[in-house]
């Protein structure tokens, strides 16, 4: 009877070994970029996101997803290995979801900028040196740091006066881009992007029209000339160039990866 007991709870034992070390190796954590080369990316339906990740990863396999949050919920359930989105974005999202981080390697690289109509030059310049006064005045980490927090949410969104004697500045923008443009819980459009629209309409003596649309209606708007420009996490290309002028790049961020994080 001894040696059948011994036998048992050493088989029991042998089992939780080997439970425990398949659970270890099934939650492994990913810390570097070149672990995800061949796993499974979650990814917003309608982006260039898969693209730009197997122009560096060919090996890896997707799932789609409505919203980049749904995504990100996606990978904290354990369903994919990471989602490849604009970095920013993603920082918004672990500030607010205990159990996710972003890597801190990229994917790609990108700046993000304003556009204006190629015949509106005055207003890009206009935009430049809305960003260059605030880089050196130091407003600009102010900015940052309201709406890019390493824990919770953007802050409220500062009280900027115009007179707007000079008329009205209309920016085109999509509000599903947190933190640089989104509806707050009072139904403002507001964000990083919208508050340097302010101040580059303050700088005009202009009062600022924002006019919410889809992204992808962003650039007809802008051509068709209903908005003066526009702006909403939007990534500098050569193609784009091509229709519309772009200002210096305001933000440096790119494709990034959102995976789960180990807590001790």
């Amino acid at each position: 009877m001894g040696k059948l007991r011994s036998r048992v709870l050493s088989g029991c034992f042998m089992l939780s070994v080997l439970l425990l070390a398949g659970g270890c190796a099934q939650k492994a954590e990913i810390t570097s970029l070149p672990q995800l080369a061949d796993k499974s990316f979650a990814v917003p339906t309608g982006t260039a996101a898969d693209t730009l990740v197997l122009s560096k990863f060919p090996q890896a396999k997707f799932q789609y997803f409505n919203t980049v949050l749904d995504a990100a919920l996606a990978v904290k359930a354990g369903k994919a290995d990471a989602v490849a989105y604009d970095e920013p974005i993603l920082k918004n999202i672990a500030a607010k979801n205990d159990g996710l981080k972003v890597l801190p390697e990229m994917i790609t690289v990108d700046n993000y900028g304003f556009a204006v109509s190629p015949e509106n030059r005055a207003l890009k310049v206009a935009i430049d040196a809305v960003v260059k006064a605030l880089r050196q005045g130091g407003g600009y980490d102010e900015m940052q740091a309201r709406w890019f927090p390493k824990k919770g949410n953007p802050a409220a969104m500062p009280e900027i006066p115009v007179e707007g004697a000079a008329g009205v500045l209309k920016l085109g923008t999509a509000a599903v881009t947190e933190p640089f443009s989104f509806v707050d819980g009072s139904q403002q459009v507001v964000g990083f992007d919208i508050e340097l629209a302010k101040r580059v309409a303050k700088q005009q003596g202009k009062t600022l029209e924002v006019v919410n649309m889809e992204f992808g209606s962003l650039i007809p708007a802008l051509i068709s000339g209903k908005v003066d420009m526009i702006a909403a996490c939007i990534t500098i290309t050569d193609e784009r160039a091509q229709k519309v002028l772009f200002s210096e790049p305001y933000y440096t961020g790119g494709i990034a990866a959102l995976v789960r994080e180990t807590k001790p």
